[in-house]
């Protein structure tokens, strides 16, 4: 039996909340700090993230009945400004520290453009990855192989890494293969909990792929089928 999850792809076992307490725990800790000057004066302000938690679990089962966060007037008016990125649902998915970092400098950076470049080298200083450029280098082809990177498709082009928006892809004419909508993503995920559905999509144009080059064409063409009606 696959185990429960909810909406934010994490498993409901104790340890799960133990962890989701931990979080909130650390969110509490993180402080802002901002200096203002004005009129002769510098004012430094210190803002928390979270001023506070509470969390609700029934006895008998040890499920989460009730959760409550209070985020700081600070963290309400920058939302309330829309001064805040938002994150793809999917970005919970991603399981690699490095990966979800990534994911946060493209949204960043490329943001609703439909193509951002950044130098290789940049990259690897913006995500702050202490590993050999090479083993680096080996992570990033992996997210071009796997193309499981939520809103952005990444290629590499020598030694930049492009990242591809993917709704501006979804947008233009389809070269070999049809363009897959992104709620169709998102769709896929929901009745496939645990799975990665960029990943399945890959598997699926591979084998489509595998089929074309192994069929002959008359096949292709619908020539030489059974008549499955019968």
């Amino acid at each position: 039996m696959w185990p429960r999850k909810t909406w934010t792809n994490r498993e409901t076992s104790g340890d799960a909340y133990r962890r989701l307490v931990e979080a909130f725990e650390r969110l509490r800790g993180a402080t802002v700090t901002t200096n203002i000057k004005a009129g002769g004066e510098e004012v430094t302000e210190g803002f928390g993230l979270v001023d506070s938690f509470r969390v609700a679990r029934e006895t008998p089962t040890g499920r989460m009945s009730e959760l409550q966060i209070r985020i700081s007037d600070w963290m309400f008016k920058i939302i309330q400004a829309s001064e805040v990125l938002t994150l793809s649902r999917d970005y919970l998915r991603l399981r690699k520290p490095i990966e979800r970092r990534i994911y946060e400098i493209a949204r960043k950076h490329c943001g609703e453009q439909d193509e951002w470049r950044i130098s290789l080298d940049l990259l690897q200083k913006k995500t702050g990855a202490s590993s050999h450029r090479r083993a680096f280098k080996a992570m990033v082809r992996e997210l071009v192989e796997r193309d499981h990177l939520p809103d952005y498709s990444v290629s590499l082009d020598g030694d930049l890494v492009v990242f591809t928006r993917r709704e501006s892809m979804a947008n233009a004419p389809a070269v070999g293969f049809p363009r897959l909508e992104p709620e169709t993503y998102h769709d896929a995920m929901t009745v496939a909990p645990g799975y990665d559905g960029y990943a399945l999509e890959q598997e699926w144009r591979t084998f489509i792929a595998f089929c074309k080059s192994r069929a002959p064409r008359h096949l292709i063409r619908g020539k030489g089928f059974p008549d499955l009606r019968t």
